[in-house]
């Protein structure tokens, strides 16, 4: 059986971390290191774009991505976004 979790959790002040966990078959070891840049795939029919979109989305945040897996184990994709203080938003606009 398959799951998917998602876990996030303060890291400072100003960070917030957010954890998605499979687990599911897990990447070869030579894939993790290209895992982020783009036209790198593992799908039949995928373009390979989908995490370098990502990347550069939570680098232009500010924060950092990053992917760890074990075969036959899944997969765990961490990320950090800048946290938002609920006043900030509300003066946003």
């Amino acid at each position: 059986r398959r799951e998917l979790i998602v876990e996030s959790r303060r890291v400072s002040e100003e960070m917030l971390e957010i954890s998605v966990r499979d687990t599911g078959t897990g990447l070869a070891p030579e894939i993790i290191d290209q895992l982020f840049q783009p036209f790198v795939t593992t799908k039949q029919h995928g373009m390979g774009v989908g995490l370098s979109i990502c990347r550069t989305i939570v680098e232009a945040h500010g924060g950092k991505i990053s992917a760890v897996s074990e075969r036959g184990r899944g997969t765990c994709f961490t990320f950090s976004l800048r946290a938002v203080d609920p006043e900030e938003l509300a003066h946003a606009g």
